[in-house]
């Protein structure tokens, strides 16, 4: 079986596939071409937010769990997700003013910075119904929190200090995670795939290897948009031992 992580980059997307014989890294332009990459995977975790409120002051229960469990200073990367109106706006003054509307909240910079991404995402789970229990929400912060028996990262990865923190926590969950990140640096450009975007997508290949396609998520009762799509966020458990 295959397991799938993802992460959008400024070429695409950046995915990175583990089995239990092989792993192999690779850039999609598109996420339908991601899926016809990996359409007989056991599982796609992707760092985008799925299934979105149409309007209505309720935040979606995994955005305020993601935070809930990670705490500060982590807790502030689950940005709220933008709602669905909020997608077609032309620009990030529009999109806000469209969010706060329809929630009563304005839309943060972050949220605008992977509008496009979402709406891809979006656009393609409501066509292809098939792929709806296969590619799944995740969070970094979150994965790294599992992957780490329950603690945050404490630096911020983008940082070198960071980076190390993260590439010690993947390699204690995956002995190849050095091989695989030097892989993907030295074959994209930082322009294309930045150094972020390969470990958010190897922790999410890791959290879908190590819980065999069957992760925990949030909220344990599953909650669904008006499209059918499940707003949550899956993570492995704890890992024991993790450093």
């Amino acid at each position: 079986m295959t397991f799938v992580g993802v992460d959008g980059c400024k070429a695409g997307w950046f995915s990175v596939s583990l089995n239990e014989a092989s792993w192999s890294i690779a850039v999609y332009p598109t996420f339908r071409d991601l899926w016809s990459a990996f359409s007989g995977a056991r599982t796609i975790f992707v760092d985008i937010p799925i299934g979105l409120r149409e309007g209505g002051t309720e935040e979606r229960k995994c955005d305020k769990g993601g935070r809930r469990l990670l705490g500060a200073p982590r807790a502030s990367s689950v940005f709220p997700a933008p709602c669905r109106p909020a997608l077609d706006a032309a620009n990030y003054e529009e999109a806000s003013d469209l969010n706060k509307r329809w929630t009563g909240r304005g839309l943060s910079r972050q949220s605008w910075s992977i509008v496009r991404k979402i709406r891809e995402v979006d656009d393609f789970l409501q066509t292809h119904t098939e792929a709806r229990g296969i590619v799944r929400e995740c969070h970094p912060e979150l994965l790294f929190w599992s992957l780490n028996g329950g603690k945050a990262m404490k630096h911020h990865k983008k940082g070198q200090e960071g980076y190390g923190e993260c590439l010690v926590v993947l390699t204690g969950c995956c002995a190849q995670a050095p091989l695989i990140v030097e892989e993907a640096l030295r074959r994209f450009w930082r322009k294309d795939v930045a150094r972020d975007d390969v470990v958010d997508a190897l922790a999410a290949a890791v959290a879908a290897y190590v819980t065999q396609g069957s992760p925990l998520s949030i909220p344990e009762i599953q909650e669904s948009d008006s499209h059918g799509l499940t707003m949550e966020m899956v993570y492995a458990p704890p890992m024991p031992g993790a450093r």
